[in-house]
């Protein structure tokens, strides 16, 4: 029982970062691989814009800039392109893996929780 309680807590002082600040890829590049990481500000969500046929721009953006229009002004050399803004840690990497969310360890810590009481 001992144990279980330790392994319980370990698990939930992993989830102590969860109410850190958003981080985001940051990058520029035509090869779509980043592993530049920047810290954003609470007002920030993460953003991949592709330019078509052309490079990715990865990077914290004000959640209220990601609309069309406001893009479009932002980056007024690039005519053509797709986003996506996202408001998880590093959600704007590209690939199709998604990351374990703090919901989700808390659900696996209550469930390690039950099964060791049981």
């Amino acid at each position: 029982m001992k144990h279980c309680l330790g392994f319980v807590l370990l698990l939930f002082s992993g989830m102590l970062h969860a109410g850190s600040g958003l981080r985001c890829y940051k990058c520029s590049d035509y090869t779509g691989r980043c592993e530049n990481v920047q810290e954003c500000t609470y007002e920030d969500s993460c953003i991949s814009l592709s330019e078509r046929g052309g490079k990715t721009i990865r990077q914290c953006i004000r959640y209220t800039d990601c609309d069309i229009a406001r893009l479009t002004q932002m980056f007024p050399s690039i005519s053509s392109f797709t986003y996506r803004c996202c408001n998880n840690n590093l959600c704007n990497s590209g690939n199709t893996i998604t990351t374990a969310t703090p919901v989700l360890a808390l659900m696996g810590s209550l469930l390690s929780l039950w099964w060791c009481w049981v």
